[in-house]
């Protein structure tokens, strides 16, 4: 009765909850009846008692007095009666006697059944809070001030339930949203408790009843009866030997949570029955060695090189951390006797960054593979409890789970719960119950099981994996266990969690708990085991003295070619495209009259041979898309456009949800074209897509920012997985990001993509001439980490994006995209500019009057995007065409160091200047400034521009505009500089 104890005061504030009076009249509650998919949880208790006695006496009367479902209810209760025959009333039948028809007994008996009814619920609603999850004991005290008071202290009896201790061997009447009768309609209420308390209080706890699913809710009820076994031998042995062999290292072991190793080899068993094939995981670092061991299967000995320096492995890549390297290994699973492919994705020490590239990839890999439910490929995300509660981007990323370009069709998240963050106690982490709290957003059914009980992690995993086939939804298993050591083997946890660490040293390993146990019961036998055990040591101790190691990570090798072919297009593929892009290809489509004139324009751009970003960017895809590329589109506002250029998906403005993707109807067998609005979120998207670019080469996968400014919430994807992901794990990444870019007077939050943060990163050496023999522009690109690039031409833009597939290897590519140039006249290309034998520019020069006597040129601008169409007018404006040439830098990194030498060397004479629109401590100075003086040394190129700022851009438009003219003078002064030292 300790639990009933715990858990009386649930019956208030549930019971409160539940038990609306329901209106006059016959729209009565149903309480049997079949409630749609989404329809609320449905009881008893919903209904007053007096208004129950009140339906039943006229039930008596006249069956036809009520509704049809209070009818079903009370023929129901009748039938289940098989102790006596007759026409009873409802009070004898529940009651399994015959009483008095008095209304005052009669409303006593249907009392006590609300009240049971409302003790069942309560169980099943906050069961979780008294269940015994904690290996340790103490997770009691830190849920205290998170339950209400009179769920622990405030209720000791029955009666405050209205029920007596004579009631507990009457039987009472089970309500369908219970499956704790079995075949048994009706139980004794010590046995409802008892089973109650079995099924929700043990050392599992079910948090579920937030799901707004009838059925769903059912399924779970009717899940957790039997748990079933799994063996812990390999886990916590190799644990062991780590620990002997290396106790000085690094590993972040997982002691106090080892039955994580035969909890996902459940979770992956019972997926590969259900039919997956593929198994992508993302995990933080702590027990990443076990898991790449035990379920992985990553070969030991490639293990134990990174732990002994005399151990080298034939390729580490420029290295990362032996605790955050990947693996993908495809082997038979042996319950199954079916091919399944596991995948663990390599992942910085930011916790959770992993989780949305997790799944960007799972979603890659379905698409690809036509998986279109999730049948075939899935997902698991292990966490930390402390990370679990605490980083946002595990949020964003169960914001994702099921948005239709997004869904991975339900993951399975794993949260090992030691209950401590690194040293700060859970108290202080998170100001919710548990760290798993968060899941609750997306009606994610959370599964909180004592780490200790292995049948009771086992059964838990098992059901998880059922859900995740029969719903494809998330579902959360919370392995409540502890950390053995300190937050790594070196650290001393006693500083600060004294208590806690002298009774996680009084534990005992659960693999010991559990051996005894079995051994106990006959399950086997004391050799039995300990042979076990000593054949896993072997097979440990043979591997540590193998030598032959394997190239085991490297997946791409550097190519066979090193150069890139024409990104130009035959007109007549240029034209066909244009042509789609201003048509609407379905019949009887409405579309709005400002977008019809939209579609005109491009017509007539296409008639003309001219494009602007829009169509030169369409035109790109639809390329790819032909030659069997599929190109995916993704962020905030991308179907139309930030800036409502882009329109590539067209909506009915007579029918709702009737859309239409031109892209998608260029070709009869061309790749698809996916264009997707994100949800308001960069680090979770970008993650994503980065995930998705990663399964294929083979596509174009574009994210762009609605402004450049924000990718700066994605800041964390961008330096640990894009910069330097290569170095770090050896994968080449095609991702491309578009930053919209420009300084206009819009404020210092859209004006800025921040360009000197991405080449503060370029790996480019400032201060050597690169020596390359074969293609310089190919061999340059090869060896940098990505590629940095700012557009001033439709056609540039249009071959950049070409030449992204058509590179022998893949980087990342960061385009700075154009705000105001997307409508300037003068920002548009000719179709001469992309056709057959055309390519990527690196660097524009001057085409005008300056470059045909360069001798005579007084000043060369170097500038970079929009800031050249602002020259340009303004020298025109001052005649100065054959004294100022003005070059366009269009790839800043890697730095065109063949080109700009002799750009130079042409204007031997000129004073050389960097004009940008930025401000001088931010933009593109500090980059190109010693890279030039590695071109020419003993000349030095003057900054024009803004002055130094702290923010990237004044929100006074007057100030714009004076900031502007100040610097265009500047730049056309010939006298500015004359005289001054460098």
């Amino acid at each position: 009765m300790s639990q009933l104890r715990s858990l009386a005061g649930a019956l208030r504030s549930s019971s409160q909850w539940m038990r609306g009076q329901v209106g006059s009249g016959r729209r009565v509650f149903d309480p049997r009846r079949n409630c749609s998919s989404g329809a609320a949880e449905p009881s008893l208790a919903a209904c007053s008692s007096s208004y129950v006695v009140e339906m039943y006496y006229a039930w008596l009367e006249d069956h036809k007095n009520v509704h049809e479902s209070w009818d079903a209810y009370f023929r129901n209760a009748q039938a289940s009666s098989s102790e006596e025959t007759g026409e009873k009333h409802l009070s004898a039948l529940l009651q399994g006697r015959a009483m008095s028809q008095t209304p005052a007994m009669s409303e006593k008996v249907v009392e006590d059944h609300l009240a049971v009814h409302t003790l069942i619920r309560a169980y099943q609603v906050r069961g979780h809070h008294v269940a015994r999850l904690d290996p340790l004991g103490i997770l009691t005290a830190d849920l205290d001030s998170f339950v209400p008071s009179d769920l622990i202290t405030s209720i000791d009896k029955l009666g405050s339930y209205g029920l007596e201790e004579s009631d507990l061997d009457k039987s009472f009447q089970l309500p369908l949203t219970t499956f704790i009768g079995g075949n048994e309609s009706t139980l004794p209420l010590r046995e409802i408790i008892h089973r109650l308390e079995t099924s929700y209080c043990g050392h599992t706890g079910v948090e579920f009843m937030f799901i707004n699913n009838m059925e769903q809710c059912q399924w779970i009820r009717q899940k957790f009866e039997m748990p079933g076994i799994m063996m812990l031998v390999r886990s916590t042995r190799f644990e062991d030997f780590l620990a002997r062999k290396w106790s000085s290292e690094k590993r972040f072991g997982l002691e106090g949570c080892e039955v994580l190793i035969p909890a996902l080899k459940m979770i992956i068993d019972k997926s590969s029955e259900a039919g997956i094939e593929s198994v992508i995981m993302g995990m933080p670092h702590r027990g990443r060695l076990n898991v790449l061991a035990n379920v992985v299967r990553k070969d030991l000995d490639q293990i134990f090189c990174q732990f002994d320096p005399k151990l080298e492995a034939a390729d580490e890549g420029s290295g990362d951390v032996k605790y955050h390297l990947g693996m993908y290994h495809e082997r038979i699973n042996r319950e199954t006797d079916k091919n399944i492919t596991l995948s663990l994705m390599a992942n910085p020490s930011h916790l959770e960054a992993v989780d949305p590239v997790v799944q960007g990839k799972t979603k890659a890999e379905q698409f690809y593979g036509g998986d279109t439910e999730g049948r075939r490929v899935m997902s698991i995300l292990m966490h930390g409890d402390a990370a679990f509660a605490g980083q946002g981007v595990v949020y964003e990323t169960f914001h994702l789970s099921e948005l239709p370009s997004y869904t991975t069709h339900g993951t399975i998240h794993v949260v090992v719960n030691n209950q401590i963050g690194f040293t700060t106690d859970p108290r202080m982490a998170r100001s919710s119950p548990y760290p798993t709290d968060v899941a609750r957003v997306v009606n994610a059914p959370i599964f909180h099981v004592n780490a200790d009980d292995p049948e009771a992690v086992m059964y838990v995993c098992k059901v998880a994996a059922e859900w995740r086939n029969t719903f494809n939804k998330d579902v959360v298993i919370d392995l409540v266990c502890y950390r053995r050591f300190g937050h790594n083997e070196m650290d001393e946890p006693m500083f600060t969690q004294p208590l806690m660490y002298k009774q996680i040293r009084k534990q005992e390993h659960v693999l010991k708990k559990y051996a005894d146990k079995l051994i106990s019961e006959g399950v086997v036998t004391l050799q039995e085991f300990e042979v076990c055990v000593s054949l896993y040591g072997n097979l440990i101790t043979v591997s540590l003295c193998k030598h032959l190691f394997h190239n085991f990570f490297k997946l791409d090798g550097e190519p066979k070619s090193m150069s890139c072919p024409s990104t130009g297009l035959n007109e007549e593929v240029l034209r066909h495209i244009g042509e789609v892009a201003s048509s609407v290809p379905l019949k009887d489509f409405a579309i709005h009259s400002g977008l019809s004139r939209i579609l005109r324009g491009r017509a007539d751009m296409v008639a003309k041979r001219t494009v602007d970003w829009a169509l030169a960017e369409y035109v790109a895809f639809g390329s790819l898309l032909k030659d069997g590329i599929h190109v995916r589109l993704s962020g905030q506002d991308v179907e139309r456009g930030t800036f409502s250029h882009r329109h590539h998906v067209l909506h009915d403005q007579e029918v709702d949800k009737r859309f239409c993707i031109p892209m998608n109807h260029l070709w009869p067998n061309q790749a698809l074209y996916t264009v997707c609005n994100s949800s308001l979120s960069e680090y979770g998207v970008l993650g994503f897509e980065l995930g998705f670019a990663m399964a294929s080469p083979n596509a174009l996968v574009c994210w762009e920012a609605q402004f450049g400014d924000f990718q700066n919430t994605a800041q964390c994807i961008i330096d640990q997985f894009i910069s330097a992901g290569q170095a770090k794990w050896v994968r080449h990444n095609g991702i491309v990001l578009l930053l919209p870019h420009g300084m206009e007077g819009m404020g210092p939050e859209h004006s800025s993509a921040r360009p000197e943060r991405f080449l503060q990163m370029s790996k480019d050496d400032p201060d050597r001439y690169p020596e390359f023999t074969g293609d310089f522009e190919v061999q340059q690109l090869y060896d940098c980490n990505w590629i940095v690039v700012n557009c001033s031409t439709p056609a540039n833009y249009f071959h950049v994006l070409r030449r992204q597939i058509l590179l022998p290897f893949r980087k990342p590519l960061i385009i700075f995209t154009p705000k105001s140039l997307l409508r300037l006249p003068e920002a548009r290309s000719s179709f001469d500019e992309m056709i057959t034998g055309t390519k990527f520019l690196r660097i524009i020069p001057d085409g005008g009057p300056a470059s045909n006597h360069p001798e005579k040129v007084k000043r060369v601008i170097f500038c970079t995007g929009k800031v050249y169409y602002e020259l340009a007018k303004e020298r025109k404006q001052l005649k100065l065409e054959e004294d100022v040439a003005i070059v366009r830098l269009e790839q800043i990194s890697p730095f065109p160091f063949d080109l700009i030498k002799a750009e130079v060397e042409k204007y031997s004479n000129a004073e050389l200047i960097w004009c940008q629109e930025e401000h001088k401590n931010m933009g593109y100075y500090d980059y190109i400034r010693p890279r030039f003086l590695t071109v020419r040394s003993k000349n030095p190129i003057w900054y024009v521009g803004r002055d130094p700022a702290a923010a990237p851009a004044t929100g006074n438009k007057f100030t714009h505009l004076a900031e502007l003219k100040r610097f265009l003078d500047t730049a056309f002064n010939l006298e500015a500089f004359k005289g001054r030292s460098y």
